[in-house]
């Protein structure tokens, strides 16, 4: 495997290490933000203020701290303000009062009324998680604000609303405020750290396969959203690959403007790939900028020659177990339980995640897309996604169904003896090969009835893949259909 130059796997210090902004984002859509804050402290109590914080903040998640240790900090209240001020908002705060609209226009001079709001029309937005886990912002639909002009209704603002002037306890941005009690005066860069929302990240492969083989180009990408409400500049970025346990808010969806209430987030790092502790860290190698509302993505993975199988699998039984559960009696009795089958054969990509197959390291979950090449053209061939997959492990997915490959199962004989406790039962799976190469299908059949079972005739060989799971490997010419048949015998 050839890792792209500009990302490496690994680990790194949870401190930071220069002026600038560090996160690690976690794949479970939160982040852990740390930031450095310049302090002036004279001994005893300061008031300082911070004001370059994300919206989603969690605030009990605050640490400040001195990574010198020179100075004993300790916060002995804090304040966390996130109601920063746009027109809607400003709007909201004003509902029922009365201000000043400025009317422009072109062939007369500005002129400039006066109106009561009744309605502001302001809905914030909110976060939320689509199906795919990821986090987006999703900005309501706003009714249209009501503003009362010498006693008549009118939607819509008359002309550029002027608010009073602000008052001392509004804010611009989300701020931290803190009262701290230092043990000596000091000036000194306080780092600070907090776990917030808003942050996430993916993985996704672009996976080609050659034109007349089953060898693979893979190329990873990693996709980072912000939608934290702050911008990073020159920001080290780490992504953390696992399942890090976090308490999630009691609602999915939360106020944009909320101050200090539920929000959540956890911790850490992100792209040259080492382990740190039972998860991986990614690391971007070096410092770059992701600013609010913005995607970025970088590839993290390029590799060629890579050697899969492509398997065609035929699991023909269309079992509903949820209407059996609790009835042991009348699964094993009866007729007609395992008789709906499919005539469909699934097509699943195989490859092994190793040195030795060009690859060989942790990948993070995310989706596989699959190609390929006709000629100069590459056609898209199916998708779908993996979880994390350790080094050495191999990936087998499912892509779609075969056209030219077909299966039939059909239940050959039962017969039940409830008062001795045993039952008989024979199927026929024919499968068919319509496409011009030949191929191996295998035929997956499940042994349901009961636990104790036995095979007592069949045609073809079969491997036992579980204890109640057999499989038949099935070669095929083209244009040849082969049937299998087996009687199996169960006892309780």
């Amino acid at each position: 495997m050839k890792p792209f130059p500009a990302l490496l796997f690994v680990l790194a210090s949870l401190t930071a290490v220069h002026a600038d902004s560090s996160l690690t984002i976690y794949n479970q859509n939160f982040a852990v933000v740390r930031d450095t804050v310049p302090l002036d402290l004279k001994a005893g109590e300061n008031d300082v203020s911070f004001a370059d914080t994300t919206a989603h903040l969690e605030p009990d998640s605050v640490i400040l701290r001195d990574p010198a240790g020179k100075v004993d900090l300790h916060i002995l209240e804090q304040n966390y303000r996130n109601d920063p001020i746009t027109q809607d908002l400003l709007l909201s705060l004003n509902e029922g009062k009365t201000i000043d609209f400025l009317i422009r226009q072109q062939d007369k001079p500005d002129q400039t009324v006066q109106g009561r709001i009744v309605r502001s029309g302001y809905v914030p937005p909110t976060l939320v998680t689509d199906d795919n886990g990821n986090i987006i912002q999703q900005t309501p639909a706003s009714s249209q604000p009501i503003i009362d002009i010498d006693g008549k209704m009118q939607f819509g603002l008359p002309g550029t609303p002027l608010f009073p002037s602000l008052g001392d306890d509004t804010v611009l941005k989300p701020t931290l405020s803190w009262k701290l009690q230092a043990s000596a005066a000091a000036k000194l860069s306080a780092e600070l750290a907090y776990l917030t929302e808003g942050l996430s990240w993916h993985a996704d492969y672009n996976i080609v396969a050659a034109e007349d083989s089953d060898v693979l180009d893979i190329v990873g990408w990693i996709t980072m959203s912000n939608l934290s409400g702050k911008d990073f500049h020159q920001a080290t970025i780490r992504l953390m690959a696992g399942d890090v346990n976090k308490i999630q808010p009691r609602q999915a969806m939360f106020r944009m403007a909320d101050a200090v209430s539920a929000m959540a987030a956890p911790a850490a790092s992100a792209v040259t790939e080492k382990a740190f502790e039972d998860f991986h860290l990614y690391s971007l190698p070096r410092p770059t900028d992701l600013k609010d509302q913005e995607t970025k993505q970088v590839e993290f993975i390029h590799a060629s020659g890579v050697q899969s199988q492509r398997i065609y699998v035929y699991d023909g039984a269309e079992i509903n177990l949820d209407q059996w559960r609790g009835n042991p009696e009348g699964l094993r009795g009866n007729s007609e339980f395992g008789t709906e089958s499919s005539t469909k054969v699934a097509i699943m990509r195989e490859f092994k995640n190793s040195q030795a197959n060009q690859l060989g390291l942790p990948l993070p979950k995310g989706r596989l897309r699959f190609y390929k090449r006709d000629g100069t053209a590459l056609e898209f061939t199916g998708e779908n996604t993996i979880d994390h997959t350790p080094q050495d492990e191999t990936v087998k997915v499912y892509t779609g169904n075969a056209f030219d490959l077909v299966g039939q199962r059909t239940r050959v004989n039962f017969n039940v003896d409830s008062d001795n406790h045993w039952a008989d039962e024979s199927f026929a799976i024919k499968v068919t090969n319509h496409k011009k190469t030949p191929v191996e299908i295998r035929v997956v059949e499940h042994l349901y009835r009961w636990t104790n079972w036995e095979i007592t005739a069949k045609s073809d060989p079969f491997l036992k893949t579980n204890a109640q799971e057999i499989e038949f490997r099935i070669p095929l010419k083209p244009d040849e259909t082969h049937t299998v048949t087996y009687q199996v015998h169960y006892s309780w």
